[in-house]
């Protein structure tokens, strides 16, 4: 690269460096460590939340996807989050606030103990921490084979620089730290973008091209919305799939809404994302469309970083590396944070009796410790990513086929109608949903979409079928997810229900 592009790609890192180090000085606690004291504004949570759903995955799988067969990258992977997030801006982001401000909530599983038990919180916690340490390790493979094509990083240099980044910010100033380096990640990876675009439609003009008429010259299916790897049942349900992962399955989400001062601000921070969701990823990946006319490549997945080197200027192509490091950042951070927080607050107190009588200062040293031990777990899977199946094997197959068993109880035992359920059908869900996703890969080798969609079905049914024949919620139980219907008070009155 230019050494001007040098000079972009460290000034970003200074900059986020520097963030982590004033969002330090704002954290004066645990609940500002990890829920912003409640103070988020909701267009900022908002941002949050869409900058944290998707990483240098778009860039890499997502890319591939977009080469080989076209719109259903968008279609399948991206369109259902803003189908979701909507839908979560109705159901569970009021919900979400609503535990903060009634029950001082500052980690997403930390309801359930009552809600449930404390084994069935245990199991959640641990079997989701451990998913999301796949997950992370996921999102560093993606960035380095980036790093790798673009400047020539070894693929294990380009994990750890960027874990080591991503680690200093997110450990010195938590969910504040993450939000407002978040924000500045949208505003330069929206430069960076507009940059791409631009850069390739001089590119397909050359060829005789626009974006206006390129799609007729595309090779043949490669503007139908469903392929046969991914067909319309699988969009159907990776809907729901995502609506469970994008409202709080995916614990590090469920945080942007809890971090709203009130449960009016979720909802608009969730509608916010849900806008974002339908329109950004379009401007992210219209030069990844055209791909098949400009490009040819070995391996699908480099072809976004092919482009890059092949069609952008000195500076340009740092800005845009700079705005690809962006996105896998902020879900990194952000899922570091959130760990921290389950880890801290649910986990820690259970197995360790002298962290039940820590001080609001231990809680907050060890919630940056378990962040250190997060990241660098996450990063040792992501040097073996290969070995387990590769960036988009782990994103599509183990996370979308998991996350399903894991967020179900948490989820739907926010809400009323399922009041009655209890630990027995939560704990069966899990484990139904997990045994299902081990038949359907490693037993009977089915399609990736049976894998996927196969457990959250199973988990789903076996959630609502169990908890009508055995009802043993705690009392606890009923005055939880009443609470959640209505906003606190503060003249003590009982407010209406909504």
């Amino acid at each position: 690269m230019h050494p001007l592009d040098w000079v972009i790609i460290a000034g970003y890192l200074l900059i986020m460096l520097a963030i982590g180090v004033w969002a330090h000085r704002q954290v004066a606690d645990t609940a500002d460590f990890f829920t912003a004291g409640g103070r988020m504004p909701w267009w900022l949570a908002g941002i949050s939340h869409h900058m944290s759903g998707y990483s240098a995955v778009v860039f890499v799988a997502y890319a591939g996807v977009a080469y080989d067969q076209g719109i259903v990258s968008y279609v399948v992977f991206m369109f259902p989050l803003a189908v979701a997030t909507g839908i979560g801006a109705f159901l569970f982001a009021p919900k979400w606030n609503r535990l903060r401000t009634h029950y001082r909530i500052a980690s997403p599983l930390e309801y359930l103990a009552q809600r449930f038990n404390v084994p069935t919180q245990q199991v959640l916690a641990w079997s989701g921490s451990l998913l999301k340490v796949f997950d992370v390790a996921a999102k560093w493979s993606a960035i380095a084979l980036l790093l790798n094509k673009f400047v020539g990083i070894p693929l294990g240099w380009g994990i750890v620089i960027t874990a080591a980044v991503t680690l200093v910010y997110c450990t010195a100033g938590g969910l504040w730290a993450d939000a407002l380096t978040e924000l500045g990640q949208f505003v330069i990876q929206g430069v960076a973008a507009f940059a791409m675009i631009g850069a390739v439609g001089i590119a397909l003009a050359d060829r005789g091209f626009s974006y206006a008429n390129f799609w007729s010259a595309l090779p043949e299916g490669h503007t139908s919305p469903t392929t046969s790897s991914y067909p319309a049942y699988f969009l159907l349900v990776y809907v729901l799939v995502k609506t469970f992962e994008y409202n709080g399955g995916m614990w590090n989400l469920a945080q942007r809404y809890i971090a709203t001062p009130t449960s009016a601000a979720a909802r608009r921070t969730a509608l916010l994302s849900s806008a974002l969701y339908l329109v950004w990823p379009i401007v992210l990946m219209l030069p990844m469309f055209a791909a098949p006319l400009l490009v040819r490549v070995q391996d699908s997945e480099d072809v976004y970083a092919e482009m890059a080197l092949q069609f952008l200027p000195a500076g340009l192509l740092g800005l845009v590396l700079v705005g690809v490091f962006s996105h896998t950042m902020a879900m990194a951070a952000s899922d570091a944070t959130a760990i921290s927080a389950v880890m801290t607050r649910d986990v820690l107190p259970h197995v360790w009796r002298r962290a039940r009588g820590f001080t609001d200062e231990q809680f907050l040293r060890a919630g940056r410790v378990l962040t250190v031990v997060f990241v660098f777990l996450s990063v040792v899977l992501a040097l073996n990513a290969e070995n387990l199946g590769g960036v988009l094997g782990i994103i599509v197959a183990w996370v979308g086929a998991l996350i399903g068993p894991i967020s179900i109880p948490m989820m739907l035992g926010m809400l009323r109608p399922f009041r009655h359920v209890g630990p027995t059908a939560a704990l069966t869900s899990w484990a139904g949903g997990l045994l299902t996703f081990a038949l359907t890969k490693y037993v009977l080798g089915l399609s990736e979409a049976i894998t996927v969609v196969s457990p959250v079905l199973v988990s789903l049914l076996l959630f609502a079928a169990v908890g009508s024949w055995c009802r043993d919620a705690p009392p606890a139980a009923e005055e939880i997810t009443g609470a959640l219907t209505r906003d606190p008070d503060p003249t003590g009155a009982e407010p209406a229900t909504t």
